[in-house]
């Protein structure tokens, strides 16, 4: 699953963050589990965990001695009203067009 269209007009590597923590999003992830699934060096995931947190993006809760990131509620699509690919480039352009 990936992170609602109104979140990823942002960096590549914050794109790819939110779309990994959106995919484990009842679990949260670990920085070593984002690193895994994202294909950056661990500056540029710290870079990019620092950011969405501060937008208010992501959460961090601490568990006894790890630390789980989640994606905020507001990021995480419903799964009900999501879209496949095609119809959801279709209802831009219409939506841009205003018809």
């Amino acid at each position: 699953m990936r992170a609602k269209r109104e979140y990823r007009d942002r960096a590549d590597i914050e794109v790819a963050v939110l779309d990994a923590l959106v995919d484990r999003a009842d679990d949260g992830m670990t920085v070593f589990e984002v690193r895994a699934a994202v294909e950056a060096d661990i500056d540029a995931i710290e870079d990019a965990l620092g950011a969405l947190k501060a937008d208010g993006l992501i959460e961090v809760e601490h568990e006894s001695e790890r630390v789980r990131i989640l994606p905020a509620d507001r990021v995480v699509p419903d799964p009900s009203e999501e879209l496949d690919e095609e119809g959801s480039f279709i209802d831009a352009i219409r939506e841009r067009l205003g018809l």
